[in-house]
């Protein structure tokens, strides 16, 4: 394969402060400790990710032919990224989030759609994309041209062609459903946020939750959850949870996708599922100790070793909830 991994979706610019309690009044204006900008998205964050654990990646999405579409590319640039999958679109204004980080990492946030809704993968494009060990389709939900259809066809074509194929989204409620069951089956690994499950499915218990997208073809559901890890569910029986990595939280944004940039390293390294899991939480707790979705993260080894010596949290499984 040409690559390890395509990143194919939602990218886009993020302008990020910190600690924000609450907006000023009027005209008035608030001192924050910490301004950053990042390029995020259920796509960009992922690209950038794995290429800094040492994947050899594709982003595949779109900017607009703006100022913060010419930064996007030049990030992803920068980190050895390649880039020709991207599509400049003159009509488009390229993605936008306006991400006001609380003390305790939770980030509320403005976005402004723009291109990732615009593009489309052609026919023509296909053999690069799916050149690839790898294929992440992130973003269902906000890619007005990609969804449906020519999403199944994607990932119905990388399986064809023998891609381990993941999927992560950025849409959680039960009206956005069809959308993602219908890819369901073509996907190896569905690895939402507990929140995002619980939005799509109307239920609560992690088991029922997991089970809910298996049943509709997924071949296996990891859920992440936060604060206290990840529940991994297989169709062919296996299941564990893994608690969360104790680390001191500055940002939240970006963690779950670089939870799926790590567990696709750990795929193309060869990784048990256990260990896979683990060294992507690694990178997700990683995130999590910097303002931005790439802070944190160095290369493969500086997370391999905090995979192995970092402190993790006691566990905490709320019987009605967390319960393997």
């Amino acid at each position: 394969m040409k690559y390890q991994y395509s990143s194919v979706g939602f990218y886009t610019f993020d302008c990020l402060g910190r600690p924000i309690t609450e907006l000023p009044k009027g005209g008035g204006v608030s001192f924050v400790e910490e301004i950053t900008l990042a390029v995020s998205g259920t796509a960009g964050s992922c690209a950038i990710d794995a290429a800094k654990l040492g994947l050899k990646t594709l982003a595949v999405g779109a900017v607009g032919q703006d100022p913060m579409g010419l930064w996007v590319m030049q990030q992803l640039e920068s980190h050895g990224v390649d880039t020709s999958a991207m599509q400049v679109l003159p009509e488009s204004r390229t993605s936008t989030t306006i991400v006001t980080t609380r003390p305790d990492g939770a980030r509320p946030a403005l976005h402004m759609r723009g291109a990732t809704g615009d593009f489309i993968i052609p026919d023509e494009m296909l053999d690069q994309v799916l050149d690839t060990d790898v294929l992440h389709l992130g973003g269902t939900g906000l890619m007005n041209q990609m969804d449906g259809p020519r999403s199944v066809e994607l990932l119905k074509e990388a399986k064809r062609r023998g891609c381990v194929t993941t999927h992560d989204l950025l849409a959680g409620t039960p009206d956005f459903l069809p959308l993602v069951e219908q890819l369901m089956p073509y996907v190896d690994y569905f690895i939402p946020s507990i929140e995002e499950a619980e939005g799509l499915s109307g239920l609560r218990d992690m088991k029922e939750i997991a089970s809910f997208f298996v049943d509709k073809g997924a071949k296996c559901c990891v859920l992440t959850l936060g604060g206290v890890g990840v529940y991994y569910h297989h169709s062919d029986g296996t299941r564990f949870l893994v608690p969360a990595f104790d680390v001191d939280v500055v940002c939240t944004c970006g963690c779950g996708d670089a939870f799926d940039a790590g567990f696709a390293a750990g795929i193309c390294k060869g990784f048990d599922p256990e260990t896979s899991v683990r060294f992507g939480q690694a990178a997700a707790a990683l995130v999590a100790t910097g303002l931005g979705s790439q802070a944190g993260i160095r290369s493969f080894d500086q997370t391999l070793h905090f995979m192995n010596t970092a402190a993790v949290k006691a566990e905490r499984r709320p019987a009605d909830r967390w319960a393997v």
